[in-house]
């Protein structure tokens, strides 16, 4: 496969995972009667479940190469990437709204762009300015837009959730990062396999969740709301951590982690088209040109790396 191609084949899974992850946003609002905990301890258990259905078959091959090392960091990507910074996002949405919450999310990319910018063959900061500037004024009109008609909640609550949003930030960073660069080392584990081994320590996790979440949190509920928080539980499984995990190791493989944080916006933009689709009605002026700009955006990243000056860089790396 050309550079060219497994660019663009790594931005098209970096899409794709976005329009899954997007769905998180939307998570916490469909089932306010439960817990950001609880959401977090069921979500996770489900994934759990499927990730060992799915690597029974091939454990035994699967697990021969790994060591202590890499069941080590596999529990801190899952603590990291998973159960912390969807515990803390859920927080964010419901405490500060999902304003807040992409807003933080927005910032992801700038966080892991300018640590992959250290990396060897990596785009300078100077042909990723473009690139950076208009990512953040997508994320200024998006913030802006949904920040300024943002009404409820007390300043303390606000300050909670802006806390848990950088929070977020943090956690997530760290897990981007090191996971790609996992992801790097890993030859002879395919990127599902990895997502797959990712969910059985992530269920793991989930295991010590589920006491404090069910005894804290705990109140009735009626039937159909226990349905509705399955479903979502299950779907967020299914669709954001088997599928969208999976799509965004493979994307990780192919784009060097300047790429990568790039790649992050779509999960803003696909959380903003949810929403709206929730609401039922058109973006404004503000958003659409928020849409534009993180478009954009990433364009300008793609353009950046297949500069001359970067393919030297890249070459020379791949000779060393």
């Amino acid at each position: 496969m050309s550079d060219s191609s497994k660019t663009w084949a790594g931005v098209v899974c970096g899409i794709a995972a976005g329009a899954l992850w997007g769905l998180v946003f939307l998570a916490p609002e469909l089932v306010r009667d439960f817990t950001p905990l609880q959401i977090a301890s069921a979500r996770y258990l489900a994934y759990g479940a499927i990730s060992a259905a799915l690597v029974a078959p091939r454990w035994r091959a699967l697990t021969e190469s790994l060591g202590g090392p890499h069941w080590r960091g596999l529990f801190r990507l899952s603590f990291l990437g998973n159960v912390l910074y969807y515990v803390l996002l859920a927080n964010a949405v419901q405490l500060g709204g999902m304003a807040m919450a992409s807003l933080v999310v927005g910032m992801l990319p700038v966080t892991v762009t300018l640590i992959g910018s250290r990396d060897p063959g990596a785009a300078p900061l100077r042909r990723l300015a473009p690139s950076l500037l208009l990512g953040a004024a997508g994320v200024a009109c998006i913030a802006g837009q949904s920040l300024g008609g943002d009404d409820t909640g007390t300043q303390s609550t606000r300050l909670v959730g802006l806390l848990c949003a950088v929070g977020a930030l943090v956690a997530w960073t760290a897990y981007a990062v090191e996971n790609a660069r996992w992801l790097a080392r890993l030859d002879h584990v395919s990127a599902y396999d990895w997502n797959l081994l990712a969910g059985l320590t992530t269920g793991a996790l989930a295991l010590l969740l589920v006491v404090p979440a069910w005894t804290l949190g705990g109140r009735s509920h009626a039937p159909a709301a226990w349905l509705r928080f399955m479903g979502v539980a299950s779907g967020l499984a299914i669709f954001a951590s088997i599928v969208g995990n999976a799509l965004w190791n493979r994307m990780s493989r192919l784009l060097p982690l300047t790429m990568v944080g790039q790649m992050i916006l779509f999960e803003t933009l696909f959380a903003l088209v949810y929403a709206f689709l929730w609401e039922w009605r058109l973006p404004t002026a503000a958003e659409g040109l928020a849409m534009i700009l993180v478009t954009a955006s990433v364009l300008s990243c793609v353009s950046a790396h297949h500069s001359p000056d970067v393919e030297k860089a890249e070459a020379a790396s791949a000779h060393f």
